[in-house]
């Protein structure tokens, strides 16, 4: 894992290259003011515009399973209507991504360190599939399903996601499949299966106690 100094010299340099990639890539609603203010807001400084969610990176201890820091309108109110969003994705050895969607942007991924396998599957079922090292760059397609998977059983890696949405979404397919109470028999019946197996499935991603 690359030390923490240059782990945040890295960030800090995304953070202006992807401000002028989102900037074109923007896909929220038009606002006709500068920007927008939460009802619940009374002050509005510079602190309103500053992010600190992100300090926990630096120098923080490395997750036990895979884990993602995200700065979208939900935590950062004053995203709402700038249609630029960012996540970061720690990935501890052996650890995944599960395949998932996000409904209104494209995602950008740019990997800092370690290596990464990413794939997506278009609307032809056609898998596209790469092997990322440090530097390198992958743009999943808004709305497609996308995966990530450290295959290394040694090392970690840590990316950075840029969204041209405020507020992308997330839709994780095992969760949504499997952990949202759809029928077992209809669940069976999609995947060809018994409700033996998709209950064990279900179980599986129930949460920890």
């Amino acid at each position: 894992m690359a030390s923490a100094s240059s782990t945040f010299k890295f960030l800090s340099l995304l953070v202006a290259l992807f401000a002028v990639v989102e900037t074109t890539m923007g896909g929220d609603p038009d606002i006709v003011s500068d920007f927008l203010v939460p009802l619940n807001v009374t002050k509005v400084d510079g602190a309103f515009f500053t992010f600190t969610g992100m300090r926990a990176l630096v120098g923080g201890p490395e997750p036990a399973d895979f884990k993602v820091l995200k700065a979208s309108a939900a935590e950062f109110p004053a995203l709402i209507g700038q249609s630029v969003s960012y996540a970061t994705l720690q990935f501890p050895a052996g650890t995944t991504n599960p395949p998932h969607t996000h409904p209104r942007s494209a995602e950008l991924l740019f990997l800092v360190d370690g290596s990464l396998q990413v794939g997506f599957v278009d609307t032809t079922n056609k898998l596209f599939t790469q092997t990322l090292q440090p530097g390198d760059m992958f743009i999943f397609p808004k709305g497609l399903v996308h995966f990530q998977y450290n295959a290394d059983t040694q090392n970690s890696a840590l990316a950075i996601s840029a969204f041209g949405s405020a507020s992308a979404g997330t839709v994780s397919l095992p969760t949504t499949l499997f952990a949202t109470g759809i029928d077992d028999n209809i669940l069976a019946k999609a995947f060809k299966t018994d409700v033996a197996t998709i209950q064990a499935l279900k179980a599986g991603l129930a949460p920890k106690p």
